[in-house]
């Protein structure tokens, strides 16, 4: 019997590779599909089987796994979070992520998302925002200039028509490095001194720190009226960006309550504190913003949903595009019932003296 095609191989995607498909397709047609197909997905909601993700903390991070299904497909994400990776000469962030058939439990996708993970955070962030910030919202303030920020910049100006950002981060080469990379992209940049300067004037207020604490960046004397606030940066437990009153005052929307309510910024807040799950606006199922002078707060933790998003649409270009690599990842079998012979004959020579069978006296 011989094996389906490719069910032993698995398509792989290399860090590089994933660098050159976005490079062919570009950032902005890549967030763009990744946004689509993350509305499309977060529609379906309760078709899928999800669960908070599965942390292992240490003094140094945290290191988690990030499981979901629905009926045709399984995938799971390996990411940390280690804010002192960077003197290591490390990323804070790292991950990579496997698509798998349900219908036999055969790895289809194996492949980086660290670059991945990037985009579609910053898709969601965008998603969030179109979904709940003014439509004309032209400027955002972008506190926390590190990695995320690139991509985040990169998706409300491409996905909603930012025009002008307001920068601060406690490190000024972080935003040096942020006004650089943004140096050709027709934004106006604006570097300020504090979070309270930079807030000031914004349409749309992004946070995405990476200190693992509970910090207060935003503060709700720092708001005005109309704002969106994208927390993205506290997203493992006892670690926030928001003071509590900025939560107490304004709706909030979360991705999955259960994930959010131990990881998010309402972890400050009682456990019957309400929150809307931006599914249920997206789908007509509840309000979002009631007026131009509402403040909305969308606390993104990040969920296995996003990533099932990315593996599919990774996996749906690669397949379209010749990009990638099979992968010898699972023994291919000629019986499936005899995994002992995909060995060679050498696995079964041994140094030692052969054993004498024990003779047995018959009575």
């Amino acid at each position: 019997m011989t094996p389906p095609p490719h069910a032993a191989s698995p398509l792989y995607l290399s860090a590089p590779t994933v660098a050159q498909w976005i490079e062919q397709q570009g950032i902005a047609t890549c967030l763009r599909g990744l946004c689509e197909r993350l509305q499309l997905d977060y529609l379906r909601w309760n078709e899928f089987d999800k669960c908070a993700r599965v942390p292992s903390h240490s003094p140094w991070g945290v290191i988690e796994l990030m499981p979901i299904a629905d009926a045709q497909h399984y995938s799971f994400k390996y990411v940390n979070g280690h804010p002192g990776n960077t003197l290591q000469g490390l990323s804070t962030v790292m991950a990579f992520g496997v698509l798998a058939d349900m219908a036999t439990g055969a790895p289809l996708l194996l492949s980086e998302l660290t670059l991945t993970t990037a985009l579609r955070t910053a898709a969601m962030s965008a998603l969030a925002a179109r979904t709940l910030a003014r439509p004309e919202s032209r400027v955002m303030a972008l506190i926390g200039n590190g990695a995320q920020s690139d991509f985040q910049a990169l998706a409300f100006q491409h996905l909603l028509g930012i025009q002008a950002l307001r920068l601060y981060d406690t490190d000024p080469a972080a935003t040096c490095k942020l006004v650089h990379n943004l140096r050709h992209s027709g934004l106006e940049l604006t570097v300020c001194q504090s979070t309270r300067e930079a807030v000031q004037g914004a349409d749309i207020v992004t946070t995405v720190t990476a200190d693992k604490c509970q910090a207060t960046i935003l503060s709700a004397d720092m708001l005005s009226p109309g704002q969106h606030i994208n927390a993205v940066g506290g997203d493992c437990p006892g670690k926030t960006e928001l003071a509590a009153d900025v939560l107490l005052n304004n709706p909030v929307f979360v991705e999955y309550t259960p994930q959010t309510r131990v990881e998010g910024d309402i972890q400050q807040m009682p456990a019957d504190f309400p929150v809307t799950e931006l599914w249920q606006v997206l789908a007509g199922q509840a309000p979002g913003r009631c007026d131009a002078q509402t403040i909305t707060v969308f606390d993104s933790v990040g969920f296995a949903l996003e990533d099932f998003s990315a593996l599919r649409y990774l996996y749906d270009s690669a397949l379209a595009l010749g990009l990638g690599e099979r992968l010898d990842l699972i023994p291919a079998l000629n019986d499936p019932k005899n995994l002992l012979g995909c060995l060679g004959a050498q696995a079964f020579a041994t140094t030692q003296p052969p054993v004498q069978p024990a003779l047995r006296r018959a009575a």
